[in-house]
């Protein structure tokens, strides 16, 4: 009896801590088109559903493509956000959302779409501590992974001569236990490749230590055909059958974003850039982020609140330029931390360029210039990436690559389809039409791509708003300036003696 109390208690406290307040019995959701939303289950994960910082918008892969779908069927989605995937097929078997994100398209009761994305399978180790050749070195080790996902049963399912011993850590994600990883709470832990690759700028000391066999098909899961019984919760059939529709729905809204390039559009803008840049090059600049940019934030802050820009895109940005070296000159004589040609320069009005603070709030000034010429793009991040390719160019050139696209019947307006435009410019039967003549055009689409992993990495470590932080600095200068001027008063009023051997010489 007092072994099954214990049980008991133990339930009850894990029940307690689970984030989701959930009843069997609670009234589910009218029809998306009677509430005018589509309310969607979804979990928080770079990439692919974040808020944006300082507006009440979401973005990511998954944001931007149910966003969509929700349009198409003529309402607005509404966010409830997850824990982990037992949450999301809590909230949707309950019917207290219409639909999950990025939910696995496994063999349970729920509904699935087709397919949406495809991940890898993979354990993932600390700087290569720990040396797997083959499956059969996994026997004996200890490896982590989220309570009750694809991947802890994947490492079930291994042969016995193969199988490690397996922590599952509940209320988790994998990103975070990545995080813990790269903090060395653990040896090995299992994720999907493409949280690796994410999680890899952000900590380059994480390695691939070995490939699972398995893949993971993710789409997006709807509530179960009995719900629509009798004495179901949604009711009658009848009463509901735009809710029982929605897989259907979804399945052709997915068929046609395959066709019109959607999908395409949205795994380049979230997922197209994060193999850029070596695991060595994200440590070094990870460690300049340390030890450079803590004597740049106030330049930036300032050019943020003068042009709008995010500080951090600006920081990125001269960190591409230049690695943040206010003394930087290139063979053609482009110099300063933002690496302004003297022509820029001068119709900005910025007459040194070695001086850190006008550089930077010229080179801003120029890139909110170029943006502001730009005609309304796909997304705001599509306008921000063509004003990047702009900023490397130089804005005639950018526009000869606008023109260039239309002429070939591709979108101008989408950084996706630009990339394979910009490269053109050194083509001789392409820049011959152009008034402004050749240009590297391939050189800005990895500058571009760059920049979106610094400004990534700054997004995650670095707070968007300086304000609080550059006052700090401030009242502590002004404190030092004061004690300095104390300091040199008492001096002042107490000269100190002159030596015997000074009185000695009067």
């Amino acid at each position: 009896m007092p072994k099954l109390f214990i049980l008991f208690l133990c339930a009850c406290c894990l029940a307690a801590c689970r984030p989701l307040n959930l009843s069997p019995f609670s009234q589910p959701l009218p029809a998306p088109e009677k509430m005018g939303e589509l309310v969607v289950a979804i979990r928080h994960a770079p990439g692919f559903y974040q808020s944006a910082e300082g507006a009440a918008i979401e973005q990511g892969f998954d944001a931007d493509l149910i966003t969509a779908f929700a349009h198409q069927l003529g309402v607005k989605p509404r966010w409830v956000v997850a824990e982990d995937v037992d949450d999301l097929r809590l909230l949707v078997k309950t019917g207290r959302a219409h639909m999950a994100a990025s939910y696995p398209v496994t063999e349970d009761d729920l509904r699935h779409s087709q397919p949406i994305l495809t991940a890898g399978q993979a354990i993932i180790s600390h700087n290569s501590r720990l040396s797997l050749d083959r499956l059969a070195d996994l026997q004996g080790k200890s490896v982590v992974a989220a309570a009750g996902s694809l991947l802890a049963g994947a490492l079930r399912q291994l042969p016995e001569k193969s199988r490690p011993m397996i922590l599952e850590i509940p209320q988790t994600t994998e990103l975070k236990l990545l995080e813990q990883l790269a903090q060395d709470r653990y040896s090995l832990v299992a994720v999907h490749d493409i949280n690796f690759e994410i999680a890899n700028n952000f900590y380059p000391d994480l390695t691939l230590a070995l490939k699972l066999p398995g893949k993971t098909q993710l789409g997006w899961a709807f509530p179960p055909v009995w719900q629509f019984q009798l004495n179901g919760p949604f009711g009658r059939l009848s009463d509901n059958q735009s809710v029982a529709d929605l897989p259907s729905q979804a399945n052709a809204f997915i068929d046609e974003s395959r066709r019109n390039g959607l999908l395409n559009q949205l795994r380049d803008r979230y997922f197209g850039h994060i193999n850029r840049i070596s695991t060595l090059g994200i440590a070094q600049f990870i460690n300049d982020m340390q030890h450079l940019l803590p004597g740049l934030r106030r330049h930036f802050w300032v050019a943020q609140q003068k042009t709008g820009l995010d500080w951090r895109l600006l920081a990125a940005l001269a960190y591409q330029e230049s690695h943040w070296d206010p003394f930087a000159t290139s063979p053609t004589n482009v110099r300063g931390i933002m690496m302004l040609t003297e022509d820029t320069a001068d119709a900005l009005g910025v007459s040194n360029r070695l001086d850190v603070a006008s550089s930077i709030q010229g080179g801003a000034r120029y890139l909110a210039q170029i943006m502001a010429q730009l005609p309304p793009a796909s997304s705001p991040q599509d306008q921000l990436w063509l004003a990047l390719a702009g900023y490397n160019l130089g804005a005639g050139h950018l526009r000869g690559a606008l023109a260039i696209a239309k002429d070939m019947q591709r979108d101008p307006t989408s950084w996706y389809e630009m990339k394979k435009v910009l490269p053109l410019l050194s083509r001789p039967e392409v820049y011959d039409r152009l008034k402004a003549g050749p240009a590297r055009g391939g050189e800005a689409v990895i500058l571009v791509e760059n920049i979106r992993i610094y400004y990534d990495i700054l997004k995650r470590f670095e707070p968007a708003d300086l304000t609080f932080l550059m006052a700090t600095q401030t009242n502590a200068q002004i404190s030092g300036k004061r004690a300095e001027k104390k300091k040199i008063k008492s001096n002042e009023s107490f000269p100190s003696r002159p030596s015997r051997a000074a009185k000695r010489a009067e």
